[in-house]
């Protein structure tokens, strides 16, 4: 029974660590050790329930790691922007919570094929992702320069050449500075062109996006 449980920790903190890898990978606030914690707590968590609570409510602790993942998940959520950042990872924190549950109960190879299918969707799905991000990319640009009527009319007219969807958001007027924030949606090369155009013309003095 010792060798079991040996296994099961084992287990969860290889498949945590997998993924906790990938994430880590890709520079993730939640990374290698965190997901490979949340793993083996979430795998000591559903062995303690079944041990405490066998008989009557087995279910009574490992019920709550749901919830408690929960506001892990919330921490790595971030705004920036205008968009909302660490989605993902929340998911895999959560989605990893419920591979360690799995172990410490004993399921072992569907544990195995969620760990697997967790990865495939980090990893390989990511290419799918940015080929579809390319297309439809979403920023936002702030743009500052002297005042005058025409800044707004330039910014527009290199916004319609490079065929890139766009709206304006704010404007402030600081004495002669003029900042204007535009969303702006487009293909990536587009985004790289109008890019271009703006570093290019010696009116903006400051470009952000």
């Amino acid at each position: 029974m010792d060798y079991e449980i040996l296994l099961r920790f084992l287990l969860a903190a290889i498949w945590g660590g997998l993924v906790g890898a990938e994430r880590e990978y890709h520079n993730k606030s939640a990374g290698f050790r965190t997901l490979m914690m949340i793993s083996i707590g979430s795998c000591f968590f559903t062995i303690m329930s079944q041990s405490i609570g066998a008989g009557n409510n087995p279910d009574r602790i490992a019920s709550n790691i749901v919830t408690g993942i929960g506001f892990l998940g919330a921490g790595v959520i971030f705004r920036e922007q205008g968009r909302v950042n660490g989605i993902t990872t929340a998911a895999a924190i959560w989605a990893v919570a419920a591979v360690g549950m799995g172990i410490g109960a004993g399921y072992y190879f569907a544990a195995g094929c969620g760990s697997i299918m967790i990865l495939g969707v980090l990893a390989v799905l990511r290419v799918i992702e940015k080929r579809i991000e390319s297309h439809h990319l979403l920023r936002i640009y702030t743009v500052q320069g002297l005042y005058s009527a025409a800044q707004q009319n330039n910014i527009t007219t290199l916004l319609k050449e490079a065929r890139l969807n766009f709206k304006l958001t704010k404007e402030i007027r600081e004495g002669d500075n003029y900042i204007t924030t535009w969303q702006v949606k487009g293909k990536a090369t587009a985004h790289e062109l109008f890019t271009r155009q703006l570093m290019d013309d010696k009116t903006f003095k400051r470009i952000e996006y």
